[in-house]
């Protein structure tokens, strides 16, 4: 058996290694070539979808700015319709009893 020998240790040369464990190690490395690739797909997926969490969170912030706005108009809108109501004389409250003497 070859030993390295600055160490000590047995050093089996690459001819001696089993046609199985050469077949084994192909197999392992597959595996993890699949487990790359999986992992890069769900990873590519989550970015996708933080991308698309921020794009709907400054739609949410956008709608919500516009939501005010409309709001504040309303108000202001409404407040001039109850203006002109309350000028009109065809929106005034009449008094009926003094009407029909």
């Amino acid at each position: 058996m070859p030993r390295d020998h600055s160490s000590g240790f047995f050093c089996p040369r690459r001819s001696s290694v089993p046609r199985m464990m050469n077949a084994d190690m192909d197999a392992v490395d597959a595996e993890n070539q699949v487990e790359l690739e999986e992992k890069t797909r769900l990873i590519n997926q989550v970015l996708e979808l933080q991308h698309t969490l921020e794009d709907l969170s400054a739609r949410v912030d956008a709608v919500k700015e516009e939501n005010l706005k409309l709001k504040s108009e309303n108000q202001v809108l409404g407040q001039y319709i109850e203006n002109l109501m309350s000028a009109s004389s065809v929106f005034q409250t009449t008094d009926t009893k003094s009407k029909r003497k």
